[in-house]
């Protein structure tokens, strides 16, 4: 009886040795609570994307806006890469709230994304009245009559309205914050941009796994 027990015993030693490379490895590469906080959540037209709450006005934001770019041409096509600006009632703040939907109202974001940065943090600074504004996009080639009637239009007050509401569903505190898929709001980016692509691709996929 003794030798039995102690073949079985080896055998459980063995078998728990066995077992132990295939936990480390299912186990999950990031912690809820420590990484990332799942939030109420905002409704997105399409997943997978990672969302950056932002504003030209932020000064984290001027410098993090390269790591995050680095980090949007490493997910290349297969996540999408948006922005949302906060306006946080203050009322330079909600001029870049305008200046954003200017440019994505005229197609010309990825032309004046940069510029709006460095007019605001190298330049003239933040833009306190609409002239500054209007202006601003007719040196960027703009007609000015189309940049007022687009500052002066529904669409605009509307797209002003969605911002806000994306920003209190998804619980924003500060900027620049990243959400994910609507749900997952980053709390560790990492080092690198790689570091957070591969926090990134992690979250757009919880769902498809979490789903029955």
């Amino acid at each position: 009886m003794k030798p039995f027990k102690q073949s079985l015993g080896r055998i459980f030693i063995i078998f728990t040795m066995l077992c132990l490379p295939w936990q480390s490895a299912s186990a999950a590469p990031y912690q809820e609570g420590v990484d990332y906080v799942k939030i109420a959540g905002i409704p997105e037209s399409s997943t997978p994307v990672v969302r950056e709450f932002f504003s030209y006005n932020c000064g984290h934001c001027y410098r993090q806006d390269p790591f995050f770019e680095q980090t949007a041409h490493l997910l290349g096509d297969d996540i999408k890469f948006d922005r949302t600006p906060v306006g946080a009632g203050r009322t330079s703040w909600i001029l870049s709230q305008e200046a954003y939907y200017l440019a994505q109202k005229f197609n010309v974001t990825k032309q004046v994304h940069g510029n709006i940065f460095t007019r605001i943090h190298e330049q003239e600074g933040a833009f306190t009245r609409p002239e500054q504004l209007r202006d601003f996009f007719v040196s960027q080639g703009l007609n000015a009559k189309e940049v007022e009637a687009a500052m002066n239009s529904t669409d605009a007050k509307l797209a002003l309205m969605n911002y806000d509401t994306q920003a209190q569903l998804a619980e924003i505190r500060g900027v620049p914050s990243l959400v994910v898929n609507g749900k997952y709001l980053v709390k560790n980016p990492g080092k690198t941009p790689e570091d957070l692509a591969k926090l990134v691709r992690y979250l757009s996929t919880l769902e498809e796994d979490n789903k029955p």
